[in-house]
């Protein structure tokens, strides 16, 4: 059985450093593509950062560039999302995501096979 479990949100104040761990279990994590998605009540989910499977290459949208540093250790079977510069438009729940195939288009929720359950950041003005 496959678990993605997330950990290290809070509620912090703009400007602040938060970092994020999603450990996962029942796959073998060296070969997956993972992710972090992140979802405000009533708006959809919203790509955050993506990593391949060495951690050489990494993605992220326009507006945490910068900022957010995605990372994986295989050894320890976890990907982590380092979130520095927190502003309040960072408030959502995050959730990480993993993709088998490491596909293209990794911005879309729809190609990754598993999810954790999330954790709430919340950033305060």
């Amino acid at each position: 059985q496959v678990q993605l479990v997330e950990s290290g949100g809070g509620l912090v104040q703009a400007g602040s450093s938060l970092s994020l761990s999603c450990a996962a279990s029942g796959l073998t994590f060296s070969r997956y593509f993972m992710a972090w998605f992140r979802q405000v009540p009533g708006k959809e989910r919203e790509f955050v950062a993506a990593i391949g499977l060495s951690a050489s290459s990494q993605y992220y949208t326009n507006s945490v560039k910068g900022r957010f540093t995605i990372s994986r250790d295989n050894a320890k079977n976890t990907v982590y999302l380092q979130m520095n510069s927190l502003k309040p438009e960072d408030t959502a729940v995050y959730s990480c995501a993993a993709d088998r195939y490491g596909r293209p288009n990794y911005a879309r929720e729809s190609v990754y096979d598993y999810w954790g359950q999330g954790t709430q950041v919340t950033v305060s003005s």
